[in-house]
């Protein structure tokens, strides 16, 4: 169930500030109401989705998410940071993932598949790392509206740091500014 006050506001100000993320994204912290949105976006699959296998449906966080988001204005291109308390390894999660490459997922009518695929971690110093990409394909647009998302995982207790890059279409992530970002929020969840 999530919470409010103190731990929301803890996390919130665990936050890279929108100086620290890299050029060109231009960033700004999420309302809590826009937060849990674009949480649910980097899952690839909103709430009250019929999901198909059944039990590859994400795991309930136990904290509301703090969201920071940096667009490239020139390419609508994303870089985003999720912070969230959960009771789940990161190490479950993996098992899931890989249990779960290819998710069919109906929504209001509208039907998408979402791959995932684990990638090698990166070397950081936290309790456990992952990193994947996650492509979702709504099976009634074109190309332009195909989300490609690369993704570091990191957790420092009973946090869970997720940076994502994502794009539209077939674009190239930006993997020097993922690392970089990545490594900041890692950072300040660390030194709390």
């Amino acid at each position: 169930m999530p919470t409010t006050g103190r731990p929301e506001s803890e996390l919130t100000r665990l936050l890279p500030n929108p100086s620290q993320f890299p050029s060109p994204y231009a960033a700004v912290s999420l309302s809590p109401d826009a937060a849990g949105q674009a949480a649910r976006d980097l899952d690839g699959i909103l709430p009250g989705s019929q999901v198909d296998p059944g039990d590859c449906a994400p795991s309930a966080p136990v904290s509301d998410p703090a969201v920071a988001v940096g667009t490239d204005n020139s390419t609508r291109a994303t870089m985003t940071v999720e912070l969230v308390r959960t009771d789940q390894t990161l190490t479950t999660l993996q098992e899931q993932v890989e249990r779960c490459g290819t998710v069919r997922v109906t929504h209001s009518g509208t039907s998408a598949t979402v791959t995932t695929e684990i990638l090698p971690p990166p070397p950081l110093d936290a309790d456990e790392t992952v990193a994947l990409r996650r492509t979702v394909r709504s099976e009634t647009s074109g190309a332009g509206l195909t989300r490609t998302m690369q993704t570091l995982l990191g957790q420092v207790g009973d946090v869970r740091i997720n940076v994502t890059y994502m794009s539209f279409g077939d674009e190239r992530p930006d993997g020097e500014a993922l690392d970089s970002l990545f490594t900041t929020a890692l950072s300040k969840v660390r030194k709390g």
